[in-house]
């Protein structure tokens, strides 16, 4: 079967640390830490329990001295690049960029004069920092508030182009640029009129999402549509959840829309009266226990014959119901053997295992 592609959509290539972003690298999946920054073992530990779930890029908030003193300390020990996050104090960007932060989030809007917005571009030159600019709906500039009377998407974006040239104004183009809104819809519209208007990469998200269920289908719509249309860069889910959980669903929109593979992707289905083996608790206890896999796996778990045979045909390793208490094994497409339904796990989980050691042992050749 012919893969559908998507186009994406052409722009300039930064690096935050050695992870590329744009001019068609992978699309990189970020999430943000939720300790006090200032508390130097907590983040160094929330941000390694995101690297163990693959993520590329990490942000902190950087609200006082204390916090970018730490910074310095908290870079030495992990391994993705970090992203300070700076509101309002121009300084702390300064502090932050010589701590070695990687890119600097800033809103040039609100951290002072043009003088200041130079003495920050210049310490991410002298240091190496990439920049991005940050907008959000929830915190628009007064002038555009009352030029356009509430927030919206044009107000958003030209927000935005404005603090692109106030960085372009200083020869500086290191930089990618987010717009994102509590509103699917109005994020939508302002990454679309934005992706239009400039070529620098676009750092997708709904900000405030919610809790785990509605940030997940408010993120899944707002971001996997926009990714659908090719543009999109990097991309955080904003969930009131643990912050593995940003990590997870990020990749599993990008995975769902075939931009890129991280993982075991089980396909199973909804059971109905003709299931012949627990689907719901066998999926369960897969997805605990191949969490650890990263190499890209595909398996299927279904109840029944109806679809399962076509399913496992198309997946690594797969298993359908086949009555009387039995599940029938498939392996790389092929039926390998009628196993009982007690020892789906066990044995999907073997194989799993098995096959990501040799596709790590061959990626390692």
């Amino acid at each position: 079967m012919e893969a559908i592609e998507i186009k994406r959509r052409r722009s300039r290539r930064i690096y935050v640390g050695k992870v590329p972003v744009g001019d068609g690298a992978p699309i990189s999946v970020q999430s943000m830490t939720n300790t006090p920054t200032s508390d130097v073992a907590a983040t160094v530990a929330q941000i390694r329990a995101m690297e163990a779930v693959g993520v590329d890029i990490a942000r902190v908030s950087c609200p006082d001295e204390e916090s970018t003193a730490a910074l310095k300390e908290i870079v030495k020990q992990v391994s993705v690049p970090i992203v300070a996050d700076i509101h309002f104090h121009y300084k702390r960007g300064i502090e932050a960029a010589e701590a070695g932060a990687a890119c600097l989030r800033i809103n040039p809007g609100n951290i002072g004069s043009a003088e200041r917005v130079r003495e920050v571009v210049r310490a991410a030159k002298d240091y190496n920092c990439s920049i991005r600019i940050g907008v959000n709906g929830g915190s628009l500039e007064k002038a555009l508030l009352e030029k356009y009377g509430e927030p919206c998407p044009e107000a958003m974006v030209e927000s935005a182009l404005n603090q692109a040239k106030m960085l372009e104004d200083e020869d500086f183009f290191n930089f990618k640029i987010s717009v994102k809104s509590s509103d699917t819809l109005m994020m939508m519209k302002a990454y679309r009129l934005l992706a239009a208007a400039c070529d620098y990469p676009l750092h997708l998200g709904v900000t405030e999402a919610g809790g785990l269920r509605a940030g997940t289908v408010k993120s899944a719509l707002g971001i996997g549509t926009l990714l659908s249309e090719g543009i999109g860069d990097t991309l955080r889910v904003s969930l009131t959840a643990d912050v593995t959980e940003e990590v997870k669903v990020g990749f599993e929109i990008l995975r769902a829309l075939g931009l890129r593979y991280r993982g075991v992707r089980i396909v199973s289905c909804p059971t109905c009266a003709r299931k012949g083996i627990d689907v719901e608790k066998i999926v369960r206890s897969l997805e605990e226990r191949l969490e650890h896999i990263s190499v890209p796996l595909k398996l299927s778990v279904l109840g029944c014959v109806v679809n399962g045979i076509g399913e496992a045909r198309e997946a690594d390793i797969g298993v359908c119901g086949g009555g009387n208490g039995k599940a029938l094994l498939f392996l790389h497409g092929e039926q390998k053997e009628q196993i009982n339904a007690d020892e789906v796990v066990e044995k999907m989980v073997a194989l799993a295992e098995k096959a990501a050691a040799e596709r790590q042992a061959e990626e390692t050749k």
